[in-house]
């Protein structure tokens, strides 16, 4: 069984249908003809025109489009998830995000979902859930480290070339121990995670990249994907 995670950095449907060039190559993971995604919002409170702009990115694409609310009445999640080909996940606050997926199970379906093949997608909060860390500004005041699905191994940070303070505190904590490395998401760009050891880079904008910040003899090493 073939496991994709696409983890987008910043940009797609969210700020601009544009080319769609991400949300065609999320799609062709799936070899169907009219592939099934889920959109779930959870992070920007199920945003009403985030929805809107997926219906109408993906539609385009020629998908059977539908979404996931929770605060409104909450669907039947096992047979909603594992019925779809692909999950995406918006941008937003991840530590509500997980917070409520946690108090309804879904972050245990979603792992079933996984495991059974489901593509998992997602820009930003979206894209660092699937790691067992993330980088996150969730708080008004701060950057943190929080805990995530843990579905793939590594801390995760995504917008890393879009906030400049993003930089500062990924090298900081490097150099102050607390993580042994960080995956580094740009604006544009999305790491394809496949069967948990390929990883590649899918640059959607100008040259935007991917990377793995580490410690090599006190010194910051960057390697790209």
């Amino acid at each position: 069984m073939e496991k994709n995670i696409v983890a987008i950095g910043g940009g797609g449907f969210g700020r601009s249908l544009g080319d769609l060039k991400i949300e065609k190559y999320i799609t062709s993971l799936v070899k169907k003809e009219r592939p099934k995604i889920c959109f779930i919002p959870t992070a920007s409170g199920d945003n009403d025109l985030y929805k809107l702009n997926f219906y109408r990115a993906f539609s385009e694409l020629n998908c059977i489009t539908n979404h996931l609310d929770f605060f409104k009445r909450t669907e039947n999640l096992e047979e909603k998830i594992l019925s779809q080909d692909i999950i995406y996940v918006g941008g937003g606050n991840t530590k509500s995000m997980l917070g409520v997926w946690k108090e309804w199970n879904l972050h245990n379906i979603l792992k079933i979902g996984y495991q059974n093949g489901i593509v998992m997608s997602g820009v930003s909060a979206g894209a660092i859930c699937w790691f067992d860390k993330g980088i996150t500004d969730s708080f008004s005041d701060k950057l943190e480290i929080i805990d995530c699905l843990g579905i793939v191994n590594g801390v995760a940070c995504p917008h890393y070339d879009e906030e400049p303070e993003r930089k500062h505190f990924v090298n900081e904590i490097i150099n102050n121990n607390r993580i042994d490395s960080c995956i580094c998401i740009e604006g544009n760009c999305a790491l394809h995670i496949k069967n948990e050891i390929k990883y590649s880079a899918v640059n959607f904008g100008n040259k935007k990249k991917c990377l793995n910040i580490l410690k090599k003899n006190e010194n910051l090493i960057q390697e790209y994907f």
